[in-house]
């Protein structure tokens, strides 16, 4: 069996995301409190509103930890930007997508919170200089975009999805960096998700642990710290392979070294679930998606608690939060790394990407 071992992707990647090198500066430690956003719901996805800090238990590691101050936030946002990704969406279904984008924004002309709008091409992706609760110029931004033949192969291989996984990477760490450091954040972004290239005919070599582990610390630690949660919307639809649109699955364990390093841990919908965030499949209706995603910034809560101080660097702590009310999901990030290290997020281009 021949294995590929990526290696042109991880030039590229070394470039383009984070990696964790002693020649450069750790991140800084952080504090004794950490405070995390959890969203409780129902069944039928209303949030779930009035609940105590008494309602709330935390583990770290599976040991309990005292919530030393809690929260009901108003649910008001800094921002929300809906990312379009042109790059990973089969052809035949991107103009139905955009469609779809576009109808949402119509039928919301006055937003609750403010959005901005992303489109992921080829070329890297084109953003709005501002956050708008407009949806009518929303879409009228949305249909100026023009989305034409692409240049990146769309080969079903490997190669044709490296250079895919390359921009999608790329393309959200420098998202996030541009993202404003206060207040709490959304990210909804529009696809069937990266490719994983997971399987048993890829294979990474040892030397090329240690950055990818670096990028899954850094994105775990800084979606937490800037409070910024991600939303995956698959507009494949019910038509989709369940097998292959649930694969991720297979990825969402986070790697507690970089022994345990897969590049599919670095999935779009993987970083989704382990942010807190939606993973939605199963409908093509992606306005109906999005509204589902729009809803969870209704409510929620803050729990304070004092983290355990690690005994090593990039030590990975999974976290646990239960309520005690029955027929309810509970939505928070799935853990932390105690004593992150790794280098600063880099910042693209204003001209490429621009948030501020």
């Amino acid at each position: 069996m021949r294995f590929f071992h990526l290696g042109p992707l991880l030039v590229a990647l070394s470039i383009a995301l984070p990696s964790a090198s002693p020649a450069q500066a750790p991140a800084q430690p952080d504090s004794a409190q950490m405070t995390i956003h959890v969203t409780v719901v129902s069944r039928n996805g209303e949030s779930v509103e009035g609940l105590t800090k008494d309602d709330f238990t935390l583990t770290d590691n599976k040991h309990p930890e005292p919530i030393t101050g809690f929260q009901a936030p108003t649910g008001t946002l800094t921002g929300i930007v809906i990312v379009l990704d042109t790059v990973n969406l089969p052809y035949s279904e991107l103009s139905f997508a955009r469609q779809q984008l576009g109808q949402f924004f119509s039928a919301n002309a006055h937003l609750p919170q403010p959005v901005a709008l992303g489109v992921l091409q080829d070329s890297g992706l084109k953003m709005q200089p501002a956050f708008t609760t407009d949806g009518n110029a929303l879409r009228s931004a949305l249909d100026r975009y023009s989305i034409g033949l692409r240049e990146l192969p769309r080969s079903t291989g490997l190669y044709g999805a490296e250079e895919r996984l390359q921009l999608s990477l790329k393309t959200f760490t420098g998202l996030i960096a541009q993202m404003p450091n206060e207040g709490a954040k959304r990210i909804i972004w529009i696809s069937p998700g990266w490719p994983l290239l997971g399987g048993p005919g890829v294979e990474i070599n040892p030397s090329q642990r240690a950055p990818i582990f670096g990028s899954i610390v850094a994105f775990a630690t800084e979606l937490r710290r800037k409070q910024i949660v991600l939303d995956a919307v698959n507009p494949g639809g019910a038509s989709q392979d369940v097998g292959q649109t649930n694969f991720y699955e297979t990825f969402l364990r986070a790697p507690r070294s970089p022994r345990d390093v897969e590049f599919g841990q670095l999935g779009l919908q993987v970083i989704a679930q382990q942010s807190g965030g939606l993973v939605l499949n199963g409908s093509n209706d992606i306005a109906g998606l999005i509204q589902h995603a729009l809803a969870q910034t209704k409510g929620g809560y803050e729990l304070t608690f004092t983290p355990a101080p690690g005994e090593r660097v990039n030590e990975y702590h999974e976290l646990q939060v239960k309520v005690r009310r029955s027929g309810v999901a509970v939505h928070t990030t799935a853990g932390y790394y105690a004593r992150p290290e790794y280098p600063e997020l880099p910042r693209p281009a204003a001209s490429s990407t621009d948030v501020n």
